[in-house]
């Protein structure tokens, strides 16, 4: 081989080489390939009812976990949404102050105000036979001292001694169950979101379940609420088993040591006895894991007396301990509030404001009844 055929083989060698340099450094330079997420294991079904029926999902999803606001700051929102001049029930307490004479055409409006105010009868006369009497010689001639027995007399009403706090204390190690129920159209999904914004604030870890098989896209809304402060939300498949789910949603709580699991139910007519039937056996399959702490009814505060009815149904079902009042602001007539209280023998706890995601806060006695009377 000669000195040319030696100097084209050199070439092709060193090109070579070089060609190997560029793949490498091209290679290197590259974004590493995606790896396939590691998905949370799924609870098996194998120990719980309707064995054998596809596993529900568990998500903790992707996004950008948001800070909840703490409970204590959204107290300073309750008096500019339940104000005087924005609340039916409100306003018909400050007429009072406002009149020069108590005569007997004042005193009948009053009532009439009370009782479309959604106060109910009962209560309306009572709360006026006791202004009546503390107010009938003085009037309203001294504005703070009428204002001062409105207050207490309304205070009474409202109950400012009743324990109002969420039970969330699970036995045996085991975390609390919440199980809330209501009807469509109350905002049941959203409130169950709204309350585990409120529990993670007090740095709860939570799961929740959704039990709500049957309407579509339930589930979904309620996974989004989770993903978005890092709860993990368990769910089955469209029109499945909804105690299976529940049944699922209370074992992973307990598998992952969790503070809290939260429930949602179906939120059909509660006309419709084979569906009522259904949420008892929710609760039935849920307690052969772990007690229910809480059974929280949740009603639109803008219904009156349907909403009564509403709670009556469901109280003979299920046993009521606490009731969530939901669209507690300016379209709500205010009254509500005590009705419901008599009516079920159990406390409102939870009071929804409006439709920010951090509008849901505990009901405190002394601060709505201020709010209602705040000009």
């Amino acid at each position: 081989m000669d000195w040319i055929s030696w100097l084209i083989v050199g070439v092709l060698a060193l090109a070579v080489v070089v060609a190997g340099i560029v793949v490498i450094a091209r290679r290197r330079s590259l974004p590493p390939a995606p790896r396939r997420p590691v998905l949370p294991s799924e609870p098996e079904t194998s120990a719980g009812p309707d064995a054998g029926a596809a596993e529900p999902e568990t998500s903790t999803g992707t996004a950008t976990l948001e800070r909840p606001e703490a409970p204590s700051t959204r107290m300073a929102r309750l008096r500019r949404r339940l104000a005087g001049s924005n609340n039916p029930l409100a306003r018909g307490l400050l007429s009072i102050l406002s009149s020069d004479r108590l005569d007997a055409d004042v005193w009948d409006d009053f009532e009439a105000t009370l009782i479309t105010s959604d106060l109910g009868v009962g209560p309306t006369q009572e709360l006026t036979e006791a202004l009546r009497r503390e107010l009938a010689v003085d009037g309203v001639s001294d504005p703070a001292h009428a204002r001062a027995v409105l207050r207490h007399e309304l205070l009474s009403l409202v109950g400012p001694g009743v324990d109002r706090s969420l039970n969330l204390h699970g036995a045996d190690g085991k975390p609390a169950v919440v199980l809330v129920v209501g009807v469509n159209g109350t905002g049941k999904t959203t409130t169950i979101g709204k309350l585990a914004r409120v529990l993670v604030a007090e740095e709860k870890s939570v799961v929740l379940g959704a039990a709500d098989t049957f309407r579509a896209a339930a589930a979904e809304q309620l996974q989004t609420w989770g993903d978005r402060v890092g709860v993990p939300t368990v769910r089955g498949p469209e029109g499945g088993d909804p105690a299976a789910v529940a049944y699922q949603a209370v074992q992973r709580g307990i598998d992952e040591g969790a503070d809290v699991v939260i429930v949602d139910t179906a939120g059909r007519l509660h006309t419709k006895t084979g569906l009522m039937d259904e949420l008892g056996k929710i609760k039935r399959v849920i307690e052969k894991l772990a007690p229910v702490t809480e059974v929280l009814l949740l009603l639109d505060a803008t219904t009156g007396q349907n909403g009564l009815i509403q709670a009556r149904v469901f109280a003979e079902v299920v046993q009521i301990t606490g009731i969530v009042l939901s669209k507690l602001d300016g379209s709500a007539k205010g009254g509500i509030v005590v009705q419901v209280q008599r009516e079920l023998g159990v406390p409102v706890k939870l009071i929804g404001l409006g439709e920010g995601v951090d509008d849901l806060v505990p009901f405190e006695a002394e601060q709505f009844v201020d709010a209602l009377l705040t000009d």
